[in-house]
């Protein structure tokens, strides 16, 4: 008996040891479990949302078809065969929230739209910097919040994938991402630390710098990201509203009202919150 209890400690601490890493893989794989044929996709940026544009690619693959010249009647059978298994890939039809995310999607050869030319979507998968109970979110820490939330309110349904380190009680040990334009950018980086005081979370606002060369970090569409180190938001709905009401504002990470279910892994295995279907 001893031996054998032994043995599920030293499963349970491996279970413990999961890189945060594959964590991620996990929760992705797990939301992929809902994408079904025939769907149009919001396909979201960051780590977490890469590997599940990876296992995405590795399932229209799939259904890639090619043409050859058989040597041999048996590489002809041969050829029959494969074709009818790789006929079974996966269909889909990806918008992507950022320009990385759209190169990983054409490398695995993903088929790709534009909310112009879809403008409703199935659904949308993507990462987050924080959640909270009420499935609000911080996102922005990749750089892509306004084209994740644009993709997002156009779809049906906002899955999120993401580790344990992400969950939280109150929004805000994340620095909160905002996306402004350059122009008048101190004149707007007062006015939002108005916002922060008055909604009681006042903190610092960094500009975002790219960490290699120091200068601004610049987002696709061509804005400033200033970074507020709140530490904690208690009202998260009013202080977005306050934001976005600040003339230099293009967007806040406060993604409030768009995720309906969060799929959350650790060692422990993985968790789905929220609407299951």
């Amino acid at each position: 008996m001893a031996a054998r209890g032994d043995g599920k400690s030293r499963r349970r601490f491996a279970m413990a040891q999961l890189s945060q890493d594959d964590a991620k893989r996990a929760a992705a794989a797990r939301a992929a479990d809902f994408v079904r044929d025939g769907m149009k996709l919001g396909l979201g940026t960051g780590s977490t949302a890469a590997f599940l544009v990876e296992i995405l690619g590795r399932r229209v693959a799939q259904g890639l078809k090619i043409t050859g010249v058989p040597t041999s009647e048996a590489t002809r059978r041969q050829a029959e065969i494969l074709g009818r298994r790789v006929a079974q890939g996966l269909k889909i039809t990806g918008v992507p929230t950022s320009e990385a995310t759209r190169r990983q999607a054409e490398s695995l050869t993903i088929p790709l739209t534009t909310l112009d030319e879809t403008p409703e979507l199935d659904l949308t998968i993507d990462g987050a910097d924080e959640f909270d109970p009420a499935l609000r979110l911080i996102k922005g820490g990749g750089g892509a919040l306004l084209r994740e939330k644009i993709v997002a309110a156009a779809s049906r349904r906002m899955i999120v994938i993401t580790d344990r380190s992400k969950q939280v009680e109150r929004l805000g040990r994340f620095p909160l991402p905002v996306e402004v334009v350059p122009f008048g950018l101190e004149a707007t980086r007062r006015a939002m630390a108005r916002a922060l005081a008055e909604n009681g979370c006042p903190g610092e606002i960094v500009q975002r710098r790219e960490k290699a060369s120091g200068h601004a970090f610049v987002t696709d569409g061509g804005h400033a990201i200033l970074d507020c180190h709140c530490g904690a938001i208690p009202a998260p709905e009013q202080l977005a509203a306050s934001l976005n009401a600040i003339p230099g504002v293009v967007e806040s990470g406060l993604f409030v009202g768009l995720a309906s279910t969060i799929i959350v892994a650790d060692g422990n295995g993985v968790e789905i919150i929220g609407a299951r279907e």
